[in-house]
């Protein structure tokens, strides 16, 4: 059975996942990854979840603020075994749910062109594409999306 678990960016589990995580970004981005690297620091991220089949964490995401209202999410991931079962959307959603009791109406995003898988998902649970924002504007390898969500 999927728990599906609310803590930070200090959680084991999450560090564990994020390492996957960037080892497989560093693979799709190539020459980028580093210019990505710098905006995706998990220091200080305050809410984050985790989906674990029993006692192993499988997926991650986490969002944080980005202006009055907004939450950016950050740092999705599922461990490939996992993948195909509908878990990443369960973890954006329940993120959504967070973004939405803390009084926030939109969520934001930022994914790179080569992940389609992510784009699909985030397509699948309503988000639509938008011009670059912050960083990521005049980034031709950034495609950005958003959500309202109350």
């Amino acid at each position: 059975m999927l728990n599906i678990i609310r803590t930070d960016s200090t959680h084991k589990d999450f560090i564990n996942l994020v390492k996957h995580l960037d080892a497989y970004l560093a693979e799709k981005d190539g020459d980028e990854h580093a210019f990505y690297d710098q905006f995706n620091k998990i220091d200080h991220l305050n809410n984050v979840i985790l989906a674990c089949d029993g006692e192993l964490a499988v997926a991650c995401g986490a969002i944080k603020a980005f202006a009055q209202g907004v939450m950016e999410v950050k740092r999705m991931y599922t461990n490939p075994d996992y993948r195909g079962k509908q878990i990443a959307s369960r973890v954006l959603n329940e993120l959504e749910s967070w973004a939405k009791e803390m009084g926030n109406s939109k969520c934001i995003l930022e994914t790179g062109i080569r992940q389609v898988e992510a784009i699909a998902l985030y397509q699948k649970n309503g988000y639509r594409r938008i011009e670059n924002y912050g960083q990521y504007q005049n980034v031709e390898n950034s495609i950005c999306f958003e959500k309202m969500i109350g």
